[in-house]
């Protein structure tokens, strides 16, 4: 049985992308938690502290998976509004 992969649509402003990535944050793809720091760029399938499951990828590897939307301040602004 093929495991089901939900996309989380994570969207950051370049600011907060460089900011992460600068960090060696990491995102879980399980359950979003975000892991401050200790993360390789390209970290992949790490284990999340929060929900357990091997789901942890670095912040620019999830930009090359196509995880990450980079949004205008204007854009992010608007969808904190909903």
């Amino acid at each position: 049985m093929a495991k089901t992969q939900t996309k989380l649509n994570l969207k950051m402003t370049e600011d907060e992308y460089m900011n992460r990535s600068e960090s060696y944050d990491g995102i879980c793809l399980a359950c979003g938690h975000i892991h401050m720091g200790g993360h390789e760029p390209d970290a992949r399938g790490y284990e999340c502290e929060n929900c357990g499951a091997n789901r942890v990828y670095g912040i620019e590897e999830l930009m090359l998976m196509g995880e990450i939307e980079i949004v205008s301040e204007d854009e992010y602004d608007l969808e904190d509004e909903f």
